[in-house]
């Protein structure tokens, strides 16, 4: 091989893997999370010290965990309009039991799991069975869920709000699990942040080095496509509701334990944020395209906002404004990479 050879296969490597990182679903959400982190880090000392930086994980985290397994759904071609009401419905499932029936704190975390994941399957197999959208069958499931949690709350405390678990059987293990702190160089940072970076490793893994994220791949670009292939369809997608399930009782037990109380109304709109924060990761409303580290970076970019414009000292208003903003940027670039990429394969 002459040297002129070599030098151009050079430039055919470098090109490739150019090419490979700007088809990355990921990339414009890194691209504004160095944007969004620089911005705030030059504005206010305090956004870029290690307290605020424990201050601006800790809602990155438990949005970060639900914006992940909803950003597996919506790759894999479906929403769950539920999700955010589901995190309420199984706080409440928590305390009420603990602290109105007795039960121990991990009795009732695990009977709040399977209810949650009894919702979910239930998502899952109405949505495969009549072929009705998402959009529609969760939506249904979160006004019903909405009701449930308001009516029964009422029913059995007189307002709409359950507390006193910290005075329940195994709350100090259960808070120390899920709801505790960690001490990292002196400051002070949420278990949740750990909980987050597990859900996010686990979900990269599954969809980039398992059968089962082949599948999510597929069923979301083209589930006709997948079936004629032998993949299991119905069961991915019921699969992937139950995870949503699984992330709504997790957020909501870190919650409940967190603040030892539940309002009945909590998460409802929430759906909404988890939905923009896997669309700034990359993940396209059509399915078929995403990644869970993205949606992972959408919720630390949410969290970056929603504490540094505090930090700056302005109108809260002005976070609706950038979800907003956001929206429209991620799915404007979103859309150009797509295009880039199939021309990319062609």
């Amino acid at each position: 091989m002459t040297g002129a050879q070599a030098r151009a296969d050079d430039r055919m490597v470098n090109a490739g893997a150019v090419r490979r990182l700007l088809i990355r679903p990921e990339l414009g959400a890194v691209v504004g999370l160095v944007v969004v982190f620089v911005f705030f880090a030059s504005q206010s000392p305090v956004f870029r010290s290690p307290d605020g930086i424990a201050n601006w994980l800790d809602p990155a985290a438990t949005l970060g965990i639900m914006a992940v397994a909803v950003a597996l759904l919506m790759i894999g071609g479906e929403f769950d309009l539920s999700a955010g009401v589901l995190t309420g419905t199984s706080g409440l499932i928590l305390v009420t039991l603990a602290t109105r029936f007795g039960l121990n704190v991990w009795v009732a975390m695990l009977v709040g799991l399977v209810v949650a994941l009894a919702v979910g399957f239930a998502n899952g197999l109405i949505v495969t069975r009549t072929r009705l959208p998402s959009f529609i069958v969760t939506l249904g499931t979160f006004l019903m869920l909405q009701g449930i949690n308001l009516g029964v709350t009422k029913a059995i405390t007189g307002t709409v709000q359950v507390s006193g678990l910290r005075r329940a059987e195994g709350f100090e293990g259960a808070n120390a699990i899920f709801a505790g702190t960690i001490e990292i160089g002196g400051t002070s940072f949420r278990v949740a942040i750990l909980w987050w970076i597990l859900v996010t490793a686990v979900a990269t893994w599954v969809l980039m080095r398992s059968r089962a994220g082949n599948w999510i791949f597929a069923v979301g670009g083209n589930e006709q496509a997948a079936r004629a292939v032998g993949v299991p369809a119905a069961r991915t997608k019921i699969a992937l509701f139950m995870t949503t399930a699984f992330a709504a009782w997790l957020v909501g037990s870190i919650m409940a334990l967190r603040y030892t109380s539940v309002q009945a109304n909590i998460g409802i709109g929430q759906e909404f944020i988890y939905i923009i924060a896997a669309v700034i990761g990359g993940c396209l409303l059509t399915g078929g395209y995403g990644s869970a580290v993205g949606a992972a970076i959408g919720a630390v970019i949410f969290g970056m906002a929603d504490k540094g414009i505090v930090f700056l000292g302005w109108d809260a208003d002005w976070f609706k404004f950038f979800l907003g903003a956001m929206l429209l940027l991620a799915t404007l670039a979103n859309r150009l990479v797509r295009r880039y990429a199939e021309e990319v394969r062609h």
